[in-house]
């Protein structure tokens, strides 16, 4: 287990990087923060919050809007209501509840100090409101630990460091249910969950490598879900890479294996879980860089990856685990690692510095704990066959008014973004968007309530409520089911007073 992270100066490399794939785009934000942007999360209402981790006011929180085009370049950025004084965490659990709030749990730090505390808090974003939560009965930390919904919506959340507590949150009441002999090998410090289309939940052990198990919530148990067959974690600190289940049916899971850094690093090894066959196969090496005359291996020690609408994923990855400048940016298309344009900020980043969010434009939101917060637009696009599709819509609705959407797909076929313990910020729920004909403007309906998260379901029966902004504009215009950034095809719509 990491004692506490360090920023400061070391030796910054620029790199050429040969062979870049073509047509991806970063751009920074139109209106960029004043302060230093780290976790973040998609509300419901298409709205993002973003927290500025590494300064001395932890229990600050912003919101970014996006345009009336429905542009997050574009958008504008204005703070929310703070957290508790006691409160002001680095590095936590984090879940989109179904009934739109938003909820943190732990932290590595606690108003700077590092303490594994288990203090955590919830959001409603109607209120602007944060309360407090007290932890799960006998929990004395949290800390960094990782945090999920299963595909029944329920918010499940590990302890980092003590055991293999993990508990069920009861959003009514604010309390937990603790799941004890669940049959977990070792601790869940470090580990990162990916949800699975069966309902199970996959982790990467990091201190049982190169075992990884599985959680099925209807049993409450853990079980091996066999051998990683290349080691992912760094044996020296427990840091692991960021996995991401894929629209092929495999979780690419990568690594960060490395040693003597930083006069001398391995590379970090991937590997790829077939969720049919349920076995492990080994993944490509990440490639070796020069810097300052010596060879260092690449890997992804506590990075960000994410699913592009592509099918692709992105994967941030640096030299060692610290600071270790420069980052490079890799895409995985299932067959083959392809070095990709870096982000605009990449020759000051180590690859923990950074963070993505899916956005209902298709894009990814990318924050790396600096005042600039960039876009990372994909090339290609994503097959029609992903996309969720609409069977049942209202034709005409009210402002103010609630509503049910029914149709297939509306959770997603992927978590989305990926990052392990220490942030999560998964998507596999529906957003509302209408676009008024006339004017093309846009706007978000807030979703609660889906009936389900699971995750690559075919054809299952699928809903969730909206309700429509007070700001909607009057008049026809259509409605998109979006999710990961892929929207369903639009049906026809009318907004009334």
């Amino acid at each position: 287990m990491k004692i506490f992270r360090k920023f400061g100066s070391t030796v910054l490399a620029l790199l050429a990087l040969a062979g870049i794939a073509g047509a991806q785009k970063w751009q920074d934000l139109k209106h960029e923060p004043k302060f230093t942007a780290g976790a973040v999360a998609l509300l419901t209402d298409g709205t993002v919050l973003i927290h500025p981790e590494q300064t001395s006011t932890p229990q600050l929180w912003y919101k970014l809007t996006p345009d009336i085009t429905g542009s997050y370049i574009n958008g504008t950025i204005k703070p929310i209501a703070s957290l508790p004084k006691t409160y002001g965490p680095w590095f936590f659990g984090s879940v989109v509840l179904p009934d739109g709030r938003f909820v943190i749990e732990g932290g590595e730090y606690n108003n700077t100090k590092p303490v594994w505390t288990n203090l955590g808090s919830i959001y409603d974003p109607v209120k602007n409101t944060w309360t407090s939560v007290t932890p799960p009965a006998g929990w004395s930390q949290i800390g960094d630990a990782q945090a999920i919904l299963l595909d029944d919506g329920t918010y499940m959340q590990a302890s980092c460091c003590i055991g293999v507590d993990q508990a069920y949150f009861k959003p009514k009441t604010l309390g937990w249910t603790s799941i004890t002999n669940t049959g977990k090998v070792d601790r869940f410090d470090e580990e990162g969950w990916n949800l699975l289309p069966n309902g199970d939940v996959l982790t990467v052990d990091a201190e049982d490598a190169p075992n990884s198990e599985v959680y099925n919530p209807t049993t409450k148990k853990w079980t091996s879900a066999g051998s990683t067959i290349v080691r992912l974690e760094d044996p020296s600190t427990e840091e692991i890479g960021p996995a991401v289940l894929m629209p092929n049916g495999t979780v690419f899971a990568t690594g960060a294996n490395t040693a003597g850094c930083p006069n001398a690093c391995e590379v970090g090894h991937t590997a790829i879980f077939n969720i049919k066959t349920k076995k492990w196969a080994a993944g490509p090496d990440f490639p070796s860089i020069t810097v300052n005359g010596k060879k260092q291996g690449l890997d992804a020690a506590d990075a960000p990856a994410a699913l592009e609408i592509n099918g692709n994923v992105i994967v941030m990855t640096s030299f060692g685990y610290g600071n270790n400048f420069p980052s490079v940016f890799f895409e995985w298309d299932g067959k083959k690692l392809t070095k990709i344009p870096p982000a605009l900020n990449a020759k000051n980043d180590a690859s923990f510095y950074g963070k993505f969010l899916e956005l209902p434009t298709g894009q990814l939101l990318f924050t790396d704990y600096s005042s600039e917060i960039e876009v990372f637009t994909p090339k290609g696009t994503y097959n029609k066959s992903w996309a969720p599709k609409i069977t049942s819509a209202p034709g005409s609705v009210n402002r103010g008014k609630t509503y049910v959407v029914k149709g297939t797909q509306f959770s997603g076929l992927s978590g989305g973004a990926a990052y392990g313990d220490d942030f999560q910020d998964a998507t596999n729920y529906a957003l509302v968007r209408i676009t008024n004909n006339a004017t093309k403007h846009v706007s978000y309906a807030k979703t609660t309530n889906p009936n389900s998260y699971a995750v690559q379901t075919g054809a299952m029966a699928e809903s969730t409520n909206f309700t429509v902004a007070a700001n909607t504009e009057l008049g026809e215009s259509t409605l998109v089911v979006v999710t990961n950034g892929i929207p369903s095809a639009p049906v026809s719509l009318t907004v009334q007073q």
